[in-house]
């Protein structure tokens, strides 16, 4: 049956998610209080949890036919990782607001946002120590590592005004595709399939990871405040070349390049970004960096027409489209 867009494909999993929010809740607790209060508040905040979603709809592809228990742990499992990780973010971002709200470390401070994800990682090495199975543990800590390693290199490489598009690719692939890659593939791992299979879900994850990355580097230019609670440049602001700039600067005049260059990783104006803003557009970097993007989406649908029609092939589709469809 086609389902047409990815909020009824999320509908299709509904129970079983509120069976990952429950794995949630006995995350959350510890008799620690400020650990509680930091988990809760985060977990609280709400999300989109595509990534259980991710294994959930991976595993029904795949063909899994079982009770919805380990799926469901192992979709928790990777959201408290993802969940960890975003608490850490903000402390290194001085992020004040995460997803509408106060983020963890503007309330409870950066040290208790720090420690209270250290110990959501530790909470989430013990689910998968307790699920037993090996080859989803090596997967699991694997892409955990490669994630790790990419928000590193991406520090590493601010302030580097001419990066390449290549080294750019390979933070995207570290930082945000592995991790969606490991969501689908332990969905398939779980369902026990061919490694066929396996190994077409994992492409799917990395090209719907990449294209949701290169999506996101457009809209830090040119999406509404509103929608992406950023502020318009912030990647000029603080020093990432990110791809809209990478592809503009090979259209920049000298004087347009220095003029930049001078400023990257400073203050701007609004003005100076806004004027940088219509160079992007005009000059075609963001339909360019929207091509690629819409590559890896044809690449990722490619890799699940491998796999057998059925519902959950269909929500996986369409999470495609929402992802281009964030770009308006």
């Amino acid at each position: 049956m086609k389902i047409l867009d990815w909020n009824s494909a999320v509908l299709r999993v509904q129970k079983d998610l509120h069976r990952v929010e429950l794995e949630l809740d006995l995350a959350s607790d510890s008799p620690v209080r400020l650990v509680s209060d930091v988990c809760r508040h985060t977990l609280k905040a709400g999300g989109k949890r595509i990534r259980p979603a991710l294994v959930l709809l991976s595993a029904r592809a795949a063909g899994y036919r079982g009770a919805v228990d380990r799926v469901a742990r192992l979709g928790a499992c990777l959201e408290i990782i993802h969940v960890a990780t975003l608490l850490h973010d903000d402390v290194i971002d001085n992020a004040q607001v995460r997803r509408g709200r106060p983020s963890a470390a503007s309330i409870f401070g950066n040290t208790g946002a720090i420690l209270s994800g250290d110990v959501l990682l530790a909470k989430a090495m013990v689910m998968l120590a307790q699920d037993g199975d090996l080859a989803i543990i090596r997967n699991v800590s694997e892409a955990v590592v490669e994630m790790a390693q990419g928000e590193a290199r991406e520090l590493e490489l601010r302030d580097v005004f001419d990066l390449s598009a290549e080294d750019h690719f390979a933070v995207l692939r570290m930082k945000t595709a592995a991790f969606v890659e490991c969501a689908c593939s332990v969905g398939a791992m779980v369902a026990e399939a061919p490694a066929e299979s396996v190994e077409a879900l994992a492409s799917f994850g990395d090209h719907i990871g990449m294209a949701f990355q290169i999506v996101d580097d457009v809209l830090d230019f040119r999406g509404e405040s509103k929608k992406t609670g950023k502020t318009p440049g912030t990647d000029l602001i603080e020093g990432c070349a990110t791809l809209p700039l990478i592809l503009l600067r090979e259209k920049l005049t000298e004087e347009e390049r220095h003029f930049i260059q001078n400023r990257f990783g400073s203050t701007w104006t609004d003005d100076e970004i806004e004027m940088v803003i219509g160079w992007m557009e005009t000059r075609g970097a963001f339909s360019e960096a929207l091509a690629i993007a819409e590559d890896h989406a044809c690449r990722a649908r490619e890799a699940l027409r491998t796999l057998p029609p059925s519902d959950a092939r269909s929500a996986l589709e369409a999470l495609i489209d929402f992802v281009l469809a964030r770009r308006h």
